[in-house]
């Protein structure tokens, strides 16, 4: 595509999962950390986020799916993975977390599972509404303590798109998201947040909902050309931001998306 100015497009991370370190890089990472608190939760947080910082993401975001093992110690009423008491939380380690995070980029979001991914069994309250007004108030809690402590906002990661579960936790500082969404998803999501993530071959089918919901903006997960220039058939240019997850190697990852937003207008 020749002439027109070309301009970078803003990058947006909804977190990565850098994988389980071997002995040795860990024993590494323990001992430049010799004296400070820490644990495999605390190293994932900080390999998920130091390559976007390095690529200069200009929304980088710590934390993937990976956080679950953080949640789920800090819920009290749980046996093992399941619900035997009212649900409480110790939001302390959550909070060093977010005081970690921020120590190396001031204002990072974090992503976590969202609560349907956590995979617990309620064996106490007996009642899906019961349920969810409980572990959302619990998740409430536990992203409020992170914010206090200098946690710029949440990213939720779904399998799917639960009502219950949007409509009690989505806000102006929480972004739920769904890597490969359908419009069922997608319509749902738009019910509660002006902007959602797709993958880029499924810009229109966004674009088409526009007549039905407020979209203020659309992030495309990856964008090649072709997407860009499907959104722009209907979106201004700052109404769009380029999205990534990371689940591969994460530097070449943040370092190729970087690389594909762009566009020549």
């Amino acid at each position: 595509m020749s002439g027109g100015k070309l301009r970078q497009i803003p990058t947006r991370a909804f977190g990565a999962e850098p994988g389980i370190p071997d002995i040795r890089e860990l024993a590494g990472w323990v001992a430049e950390r010799r004296g400070m608190q820490g644990d495999l939760t605390t190293y994932l947080l900080a390999r998920s986020l130091s390559p976007q910082k390095e690529t200069a993401i200009t929304a980088p975001c710590a934390g993937g799916k990976f956080y679950r093992n953080r949640l789920i110690g800090c819920l009290l009423g749980l046996d093992a993975d399941t619900v035997v008491a009212e649900i409480g939380v110790d939001a302390e380690p959550v909070i060093a977390d977010a005081i970690e995070t921020t120590k190396a980029l001031r204002g990072v979001s974090v992503a976590m599972p969202a609560p349907h991914l956590l995979g617990i069994t309620d064996s106490y309250y007996h009642d899906d509404d019961e349920w969810v007004h409980a572990i959302a108030g619990a998740y409430r809690t536990l992203m409020r303590s992170m914010r206090d402590a200098g946690c710029g906002g949440h990213v939720l990661i779904c399998d799917h798109i639960d009502e219950q579960e949007t409509e009690a936790l989505a806000g102006r500082k929480v972004f739920f998201f769904h890597p490969a969404p359908g419009r069922e998803d997608l319509e749902i999501l738009l019910e509660h947040q002006r902007q959602v993530a797709v993958p880029r071959q499924d810009v229109k089918t966004v674009i088409s909902l526009a007549e039905e919901y407020e979209i203020s903006g659309i992030v495309i997960m990856d964008p090649d050309d072709t997407a860009i220039r499907a959104a722009l058939e209907s979106l201004d240019l700052s109404r769009i931001t380029a999205g990534g997850y990371c689940t591969s190697d994460c530097t070449a990852y943040w370092q190729d998306l970087k690389a594909s937003a762009v566009c020549r207008i």
